[in-house]
């Protein structure tokens, strides 16, 4: 078994890489904050470590420390970061400059691992063609629309730029689940018979449940591949009104069909947006979440995924929602 360190361990997708980690007979080493929610990390294998991404001389100390226990890391899965951000310079800072610090740390301190994944998104590419709908393809150039996809893309070229350590990106779509609290907005106006859309867009999306997600993450560290990105999805695609109807099937519920115009929900991501930088608290809706929720087409190819780590969803999106909303209840969430 396996040495692996996972940053931002506490969050949604890194507590179940921790349980899954854990689960495997691996030693996990989860890195958070101080000021981290810890109510998914219970485990007393788990072994803590507080790290400060953006110090990095304190995290060579940290890899001297841990490397005269263990030797090294086998693994590093990279999987903190935020997608919601008062200003461009915060998400450079948490999404790009972290993922140098670390790099760096770990370089500077001879704990070069044998795979390093990096936890990307789709929105480091950016929406494929509005009007034919193309599936987006790995072979496309990158053109991030917001400040989110674009710190993501700069994290990315940074590892395909620097030559020390073997890494993977994983491109997620839409990762839902369990303890998922963005989804959880979407299904609460659903469940309360409300069902919206921005200016009559019906958009193609793509999902990826988080446990779907987390199983070919730790397939992928063993692979003999490296230093490709890849996108992960359930290989299928959907209109925002398929999943919908998905929803609501499931909840067992009618709902109200409410279009907003685009220029007056544009003009709330603004007053909400200048609202946030006035409290320093990051907003769910802001400008680059206009242009994200205005773009017709999230779907994306993941055949590469499929042959490369003979990756195979479990879930499909009615099949990983049902657990979902499962959850959701028995948790008092719904």
């Amino acid at each position: 078994m396996s040495n692996i360190l996972i940053t931002g361990a506490s969050g949604f997708i890194g507590s179940f890489l921790v349980e899954h980690g854990i689960q495997a007979g691996h030693t996990i080493y989860a890195a958070i904050r101080k000021s981290s929610n810890t109510q998914y990390l219970k485990d007393k294998k788990i072994k803590t470590l507080y790290l400060n991404l953006s110090d990095k001389q304190a995290m060579v100390q940290n890899w001297n420390t841990i490397k005269k226990q263990i030797g090294s890391f086998e693994y590093v899965i990279h999987n903190a970061g935020i997608s919601k951000a008062l200003n461009k310079t915060e998400f450079d800072t948490t999404n790009y400059q972290y993922t140098i610090n670390l790099i760096e740390s770990l370089s500077e301190a001879e704990m070069i691992p044998v795979k390093f994944i990096f936890i990307s998104s789709l929105a480091a590419y950016g929406p494929g063609d509005e009007k034919t709908l193309t599936p987006i393809k790995t072979t496309d150039t990158p053109a991030p629309i917001t400040n989110y996809g674009i710190s993501k893309l700069k994290a990315e070229q940074y590892l395909f730029n620097q030559k020390r350590i073997p890494f993977i990106v994983f491109r997620p779509t839409g990762v839902y689940g369990p303890r998922d609290t963005d989804f959880h907005k979407y299904l609460k106006l659903l469940n309360n018979h409300i069902e919206v859309y921005t200016g009559g867009i019906n958009q193609m999306l793509s999902f990826i449940y988080v446990k779907d997600l987390v199983t070919l993450i730790f397939r992928s560290l063993t692979s003999e591949i490296s230093n490709k990105g890849y996108f992960v999805t359930d290989s299928k695609n959907y209109s925002s009104k398929q999943f919908a109807l998905i929803i609501k099937e499931i909840l067992a519920k009618k709902t109200v069909r409410i279009v907003i115009p685009s220029f007056l929900v544009k003009l709330v991501a603004f007053i909400s947006e200048q609202t946030a930088r006035l409290t320093n608290k990051a907003s769910l809706l802001n400008l680059d979440k206009f242009k994200e929720i205005t773009s017709r087409n999230w779907s994306c190819d993941s055949n590469e995924t499929i042959t490369d780590f003979n990756f195979k969803s479990q879930y499909d999106l009615k099949i990983g929602l049902t657990e979902t909303i499962k959850w959701y209840k028995e948790n008092g969430w719904l």
